[in-house]
């Protein structure tokens, strides 16, 4: 089976390291011009002049991010098969339109206002702060990521207004209620051709500055019902959609354990890197196995497992690897500030035993932040 990738970034590449175990090749199309896939074969773009090349090299097409023109994968769609399908890619790749399905589903989210001009966003931000007595969280419709076209805003006076719309505005944008949460989780499911549904375990993420940091996975306090809320929330979005592949879908808990939908993404995420040494199949060969129609892998949690990004730095690999149960990932990437360069998936026998490892290995990452997570004492960390 030969598989065609958009995009060639990191996400890419693993799905390759995942597929070619299978007997799956790749070809990469990039339209950036800024390629890191160091397998399979990449066609190199940016004047679309080459689809017809990549077409006839492949029998099935995917993508491992979703900021691409929708025109490309519909046009994608009229001779090879696309998994997810591009109406996922619409609705993951627009906030507005992914809040209003959340809505269509009765799966609770923020409440929000859709904004276009300085004096809409002012109006809505006074709005939500006036009737929760909250901040505001403000993001670009389209695009953004990783903390990127966001803010914000504690109080409605016109100069934070304007200075948001002078940084970020200029094109829609979204408003919405800040939530007081208890933490940050996201679930990962699957679904194959013919509608087989797996889901991973909840994953509980850590972010600083609006980039994923840790993913710690199964969770040592995940009761049944907060698992079947997520469940029962992902599942809707995935028939919904006549979902093919890997779909993840971020959520806030709330102290009194209502899961609130933040955003969802239209591929492997981040935040299932942990799946790669802590679970029975990761999700990137799971997302190999759906857009390709074969059976669906196991999705159990073999041991507590957590992902801590590398950013902007390397950590000293002689050091990390000396470290039991620690299992490298590295990109091949320039250090730059705020890039992601790699992760490490720590495995552990107990959730005790893996927060003492992760504090341990976050000494060794530079500028690493310190680990934090809702289940662990601070005695623990």
């Amino acid at each position: 089976m030969r598989v065609g990738i958009l995009g060639a970034g990191q996400l890419g590449q693993m799905l390759a390291l995942a597929g070619y175990p299978l007997g799956q090749r790749f070809v990469f199309l990039d339209t950036t011009g800024n390629p890191s896939a160091d397998i399979g074969q990449t066609l190199i773009d940016k004047d679309n002049t080459c689809l017809a090349e990549f077409l006839s090299q492949v029998d099935v097409v995917s993508y491992e991010f979703e900021h691409l023109p929708v025109a490309l994968v519909r046009e994608i769609e009229q001779h090879k098969p696309v998994y997810p399908s591009s109406r996922a890619l619409q609705v993951c790749q627009n906030r507005g339109l992914e809040k209003a399905l959340f809505t269509q589903l009765a799966i609770p989210t923020p409440e929000y206002h859709l904004v276009d001009s300085l004096e809409t966003l002012q109006q809505a931000v006074t709005d939500l702060i006036n009737k929760h007595n909250k901040p505001v969280v403000i993001k670009t419709v389209t695009e953004g990521y990783d903390g990127k076209g966001q803010a914000v805003l504690k109080t409605a006076s016109s100069e934070g207004v304007t200075a948001v719309w002078q940084r970020i505005g200029g094109r829609e944008l979204i408003v919405e209620a800040f939530i007081d949460f208890v933490r940050e989780v996201s679930i990962i499911a699957v679904r194959g051709q013919v509608g087989e549904v797996r889901f991973y375990p909840i994953a509980e993420n850590h972010h600083v500055d609006g980039i994923l940091r840790y993913s710690f996975a199964p969770l040592p306090n995940l009761n049944t019902d907060l698992q079947a809320q997520a469940e029962g929330y992902i599942n809707a979005l995935l028939n919904e959609l006549d979902y093919v592949g890997v779909l993840t879908l971020e959520l806030f808990q709330q102290a009194n354990g209502q899961l609130m939908a933040n955003e969802m993404a239209p591929r492997v995420h981040n935040s299932g890197h942990w799946t790669q040494n802590g679970a029975a199949t990761s999700q990137f060969e799971n997302h190999l196995r759906a857009v390709t129609g074969l059976p669906l892998g196991a999705t159990t949690a073999l041991s507590p497992t957590c992902m801590v990004n590398i950013i902007a730095k390397n950590g000293d690999a002689q050091q990390l690897l000396q470290e039991e149960g620690l299992h490298l990932h590295l990109y091949g990437k320039e250090e730059r500030a705020s890039r992601k360069l790699g992760h490490v998936n720590l495995v552990a026998a107990s959730s005790e035993a893996l927060l003492a490892k992760i504090n341990k290995v976050a000494k060794l990452l530079p500028d690493s932040p310190a680990p934090c997570f809702s289940f662990a004492p601070e005695s623990q960390l």
